[in-house]
């Protein structure tokens, strides 16, 4: 196909966020309304733990906070194989189906948060 190596630098191209997760917490509505400048939750996580790395809300691999000059940055430990990074970017997953019919893509279904 001629179009296809100019959509591919095309897509390859394109700017997704990519997440940094310290920890998640569960919290009640009177809680969240509370907060107020200075505010500190507290994570169940270790301060030298794994970060996640989240694109479209999907894992995709870890890694460890560094300070790079005055900012903040991520070393990352381990990466997922590359079909699933370009299905978390899509925010689709591959449907599972029966040998020798064509497979579908499905809506990526959100991710359980942890208490």
């Amino acid at each position: 196909m001629p179009d296809r190596p100019s959509n591919l630098s095309q897509i390859l191209r394109l700017d997704v966020p990519l997440v940094v997760r310290m920890g998640e917490r569960a919290m009640n509505v009177a809680e969240v309304i509370a907060f107020a400048p200075g505010t500190i939750i507290e994570l169940p996580k270790l301060a030298d733990s794994e970060l996640d790395l989240l694109v479209n809300n999907k894992q995709i691999g870890h890694g460890f906070a560094v300070k790079v000059g005055e900012n903040f940055g991520v070393r990352i430990t381990s990466i997922g194989d590359a079909k699933a990074r370009v299905e978390a970017m899509a925010g689709t997953t591959a449907v599972q189906t029966p040998p020798g019919e064509p497979e579908s893509e499905a809506p990526a279904q959100p991710q359980a948060k942890a208490a």
